[in-house]
């Protein structure tokens, strides 16, 4: 995630929660894109150091337990920033350039230059974050698959490109004889299907075939499987996006709640500063007088219920707003009310960290040495593939 500073109830319902579950369910690295940030805001990064802490600290709030992930800083672990470097040696500029999200981003952030490599790199910066955890699910959402298609063909390339050891083929299809006949002309049939015609049921039945024999050694299995797809050995693996639900949280004015639209409410925003905005909410504009009949559809107010109140108190506002039998501040407060206890458990969590900052900093450098051993591995391997091994 991008340091922007505080975090609000849409990154949340959005992120947030999504990341507590899967902290439970798979080993996972949460990291600062600090490198990121500077892709938009290269003249003016003053604030991102400090936008950082704040937002771990959110994190932590909202129940990610360093107990269970992996939390760091991008910046902090530069083998990050040496895998992109050599990734972008191999990466054909067309490949960048018809990014989706490249022309887009560059329309809506008009008024800056984003005519820089670091804002053409950013999705290799992207799939150098992944690889190099050779992780093989990303929590993404439909609008991000694509980035999780280039870092695929990124891996894929890569292993075709250097996952080849000296006299590969000789030794695959020596290993090829090791399957007896009629099973490596089975093999060779399957292969010409795939390579030649692209048939993806043929490198299934291939990969099938392959799980029968059980003399193979590992590593002539590996070549048989890199052989079969054009590659050698991976090095590099492939990662599979991990959909994630939509979640849209509106905000204050009924429009996605965002700091572009002003319209936040912040994770741990004092209750005060909660019971002043939605007080201060828009509410159907047909109720000009308290004895007005509305239409909860046409109110903003009314999707905040659908995400903070419960069945019985959504009737009552239907009810009461039609009738008028309720004031627009009636029917806000229930929302004031489930605001703030889902803050509540935040800002308790929140205040260890807040009243002693040190325990942030140990968290996230107990978490970079940790991704950084994970980050040596891929290395060791990338440079030794790419005849940098020096050894």
């Amino acid at each position: 995630m991008r340091p922007t500073g505080s975090l609000h109830l849409g990154h949340y319902h959005g992120v947030l929660k999504n990341w507590v579950t899967l902290q439970h369910e798979y080993p996972c690295l949460f990291f600062v894109a600090d490198w990121h940030a500077l892709t938009t805001h290269y003249d003016n990064p003053q604030g991102i150091e400090q936008a950082a802490w704040d937002m771990v600290v959110d994190w932590l709030a909202a129940g990610v337990d360093p107990n269970q992930a992996t939390l760091f800083i991008q910046s902090r672990v530069p083998e990050h920033a040496e895998l992109h470097l050599l990734l972008s040696m191999m990466t054909p500029l067309g490949w960048l350039e018809r990014v989706p999200t490249y022309k887009d981003q560059q329309e809506k952030l008009e008024n800056k230059d984003l005519s820089t490599y670091g804002f053409l790199g950013y999705p290799l910066l992207q799939s150098a974050d992944i690889l190099i955890y050779r992780a093989d699910k990303v929590p993404v959402g439909e609008d991000q698959v694509p980035h999780i298609e280039f870092s695929r063909e990124i891996a894929r390339r890569f292993n075709h490109l250097y996952g080849r050891e000296p006299g590969f083929e000789d030794k695959a299809r020596e290993a090829v004889k090791k399957l007896g006949g009629k099973k490596a002309r089975l093999y060779e049939e399957l292969r010409t299907r795939f390579q030649q015609k692209g048939e993806k049921d043929a490198i299934e039945q291939a990969h099938a075939l392959l799980d029968e024999v059980q003399h193979l050694s590992v590593i002539d299995r590996e070549r048989l499987f890199g052989y079969l797809e054009g590659t050698g050995k991976m090095i590099l693996a492939e990662p599979g996006a991990l959909l994630t639900e939509a979640s849209r949280m509106p905000g204050l004015d009924g429009q996605k709640m965002s700091k572009s639209y002003n319209n936040t409410i912040t994770l741990r925003e004092s209750a005060e500063s909660v019971s002043k905005k939605v007080r201060g909410m828009p509410t159907d504009p047909a109720r000009v007088r308290r004895t007005d009949p509305g239409d909860p559809a046409k109110c903003p107010v009314w999707q905040l219920h659908q995400v903070y109140s419960d069945a019985d108190c959504r009737a009552w506002v239907q009810e009461g707003c039609r009738s008028a039998g309720i004031g627009c501040l009636d029917c806000k407060q229930p929302v004031i009310d489930g605001i703030l206890r889902e803050q509540a458990p935040m800002r308790e969590r929140a205040a260890l960290y807040l009243e002693d900052p040190s325990l942030v900093r140990n968290i996230i450098a107990d978490g970079c040495d940790k991704a950084r051993e994970l980050a040596r591995d891929t290395m060791r391997d990338v440079r030794e593939a790419m005849g940098l091994g020096y050894n």
